[in-house]
């Protein structure tokens, strides 16, 4: 995971961060609009669909964006009925792979999916073969110059906060999953903006990978897979040796 962070971050100082507003709208719509399929359209009582909104909201997604994806996932609308779905498997490294996923096509992707993994020395697994690796987790990211950490601190801690760290230029706020919303709630209590906030799978150890070629089908995958149009989320438990991941981030 920390290796794929740096590497993440490697990208956007070289400019090759992936910012289509078109694909990253594509995504958020698809979670509001499971959510609201399988919660309700009611984002009081749905923290589910409070959560997508939110993520929305960070994007800068238009209002009526939003409210059509949620009459699409309750039926008041029509729209193409999407299902969530998980895939785990292994790259290079015996490095787990765990993608949560929103597909109108299961044969389709799963198919697209495998074909990405064994290009480069990966494989897809069987339901569960990862996921014991991973803990379910919140993490809200703030800008370090929208708020001090000791404020933050005071604002999270008796909201659920396990940890708070700082990582090129944000605050991580590490919570338990079912505790993401209130923090979230809280910071927007005291108008605190957000980068974002979101439920997440944090690896419970890492697998550092030394070799070079290794890395790079890796970090390929991981490419690809995160630009899947069906694929949602990507999380790893990956890390690069330093020596390896400047060879790689020089090229």
């Amino acid at each position: 995971m920390s290796g794929h962070s740096k590497w993440a971050t490697i990208k956007r100082k070289k400019g090759k961060a992936d910012q289509e507003r078109g694909k990253i709208f594509t995504r958020l719509i698809k979670e509001i609009s499971i959510a609201a399929r399988e919660g309700g359209g009611d984002p009081e009582g749905n923290p589910r669909l409070r959560t997508a909104i939110a993520g929305a909201k960070a994007a800068n997604m238009p209002q009526d964006n939003i409210k059509r994806a949620i009459l699409k996932g309750t039926g008041e609308l029509p729209g193409v009925k999407y299902e969530s779905v998980t895939y785990e498997g292994y790259g290079p490294s015996g490095v787990a792979i765990y993608l949560e996923v929103m597909t109108d096509n299961r044969n389709r992707t799963v198919s697209e999916i495998r074909h990405i993994l064994t290009k480069f020395g990966g494989n897809l697994g069987s339901s569960g073969c990862v996921a014991w690796m991973f803990d379910k987790k919140g993490v809200i990211t703030v800008d370090t110059e929208a708020i001090d950490e000791d404020t933050l601190m005071e604002i999270c801690m008796d909201k659920g906060a396990i940890d708070i760290s700082t990582s090129s230029g944000a605050f991580e706020i590490l919570t338990e999953a079912n505790d993401l919303d209130d923090c979230r709630m809280a910071l927007e209590n005291k108008s605190i903006p957000m980068v974002s906030a979101e439920v997440t799978m944090v690896p419970q150890n890492s697998v550092k990978i030394e070799k070079e070629n290794e890395a790079s089908s890796m970090l390929k995958i991981v490419d690809m897979l995160e630009e899947h149009d069906d694929v949602q989320k990507v999380y790893t438990n990956f890390d690069i040796d330093e020596s390896v991941l400047e060879k790689l981030a020089a090229e």
